[in-house]
């Protein structure tokens, strides 16, 4: 277990399947879209993933975690320069102490978010990445034409059938050469292919930078996304 200012590691139960001797991955949580005053998640209303959200999942089903990610959200909201210096000194205690264990540092800005870091200054480098070449980050976003262009930021879009106009963007996030999450309700109604692509299980981890590429990312339903009828979840 590990704990930061505004990250922690060794809480989540799904990044915890991918913690070991060689990766050890801390997260961040925010409050989802609107929660907290400010848009966090600004394809959430065309994704239809604002009921579904895994912000209530786990741990988060307790209301002194909500409150703990709307002061970070509301932080981040009123004061991102200092917000941006807290999250910087967060990483570089998370590296050390990856380092006494001889692990890989992974860092999920975006736990409960889908904001674009890489537009985001810290100190005097152009984003937290460029801080941190030694960190692998990695997120899943509903932005299909983010472009990554830092070699240690992986990004996987998160599909939705919500509507047409949605779903029918994978085919960008595609062309930007992101792989596709897609969640299930149930492990029976997962196919070997979906969208022209295989299928492979994310959620034997969450490790998503180590998948191959060119796949539908599987997930299953958790929390209140079981009883999503949306459209963001699959069946």
């Amino acid at each position: 277990m590990w704990k930061g200012n505004l990250l922690s590691a060794g809480s989540n139960a799904k990044t915890r399947k991918g913690d070991g001797s060689e990766y050890v991955t801390a997260i961040m949580y925010l409050v989802p879209w609107k929660s907290a005053g400010i848009n966090v998640c600004p394809m959430a209303e065309q994704a239809g993933c604002i009921e579904g959200c895994l912000n209530s999942a786990g741990r988060g089903a307790f209301s002194s975690v909500q409150a703990g990610r709307a002061r970070k959200t509301q932080w981040f909201a009123s004061d991102r320069a200092e917000f941006m210096a807290q999250l910087y000194k967060d990483v570089q205690s998370f590296v050390r102490f990856c380092a006494k264990l001889g692990v890989q540092p992974c860092i999920r800005l975006n736990g409960t978010s889908d904001i674009r870091w890489e537009l985001i200054k810290v100190s005097s480098f152009a984003n937290i990445f460029a801080a941190f070449p030694m960190v692998q980050f990695y997120d899943y976003t509903k932005i299909a034409n983010r472009k990554v262009t830092a070699p240690n930021y992986h990004l996987t879009w998160s599909y939705s059938g919500a509507n047409d106009t949605y779903a029918k963007q994978h085919a960008i996030a595609k062309a930007n050469g992101l792989n596709i999450a897609v969640v299930w309700r149930k492990v029976g109604m997962i196919p070997k292919e979906y969208l022209g692509l295989p299928v492979v299980d994310g959620d034997k981890d969450d490790l998503r930078f180590l998948d191959p590429k060119g796949v539908v990312v599987a997930l299953y339903a958790k929390g209140k996304a079981r009883k999503d009828t949306s459209g963001f979840v699959i069946g």
